[in-house]
């Protein structure tokens, strides 16, 4: 319990603190919570920046899921994973931080190992981020952020 609290003093100190270090777009968290159909599981990622304090980010996110199928690596894109053509991605607004939350759906047999989070903001260039499926699964916080 106490490990929480310090874990969210950690997070808000971000926005209003004066130490806390300037962010741009980035995801804060993935977690991934399987669902009753073994293949379907819902996203929840936490979006942050403040970067441009009170400025309002908005843009779309995609999930990719590098996977391995029968032995061999390849990615799954954001309209795979939706089941759904030109699939949109889940619609983001907001000032300092955001959750988002949606459903991917895995296809059989395959063993996801990482998941790639894109975010594409109105104006800007897209932002990747990584996590393993791992750490997804457990919910850990981000580790690197990549602009695109």
């Amino acid at each position: 319990e106490i490990a929480s609290l310090r874990a969210d003093i950690a997070f808000y100190e971000r926005f209003v603190g004066a130490t806390g270090q300037r962010r741009g777009l980035s995801v804060h968290e993935l977690k991934l919570v399987p669902q009753r159909d073994p293949q379907l599981w819902h996203v929840v990622a936490t979006l942050t920046q403040n970067m441009n304090r009170g400025a309002v980010s908005r843009g779309r996110l995609q999930l990719m899921v590098e996977a391995s199928e029968g032995g061999r690596m390849h990615t799954l894109d954001w309209a795979r994973l939706r089941q759904q053509k030109d699939a949109p991605g889940l619609d983001y607004s907001f000032k300092y931080f955001e959750q988002v939350e949606g459903d991917i759906v895995l296809p059989a047999g395959v063993k996801p190992v990482r998941v790639i989070v894109r975010l594409l903001p109105q104006s800007g260039a897209a932002v990747d981020q990584s996590f393993t499926w791992g750490d997804a699964v457990s919910g850990a916080p981000a580790a690197g952020v990549e602009a695109r």
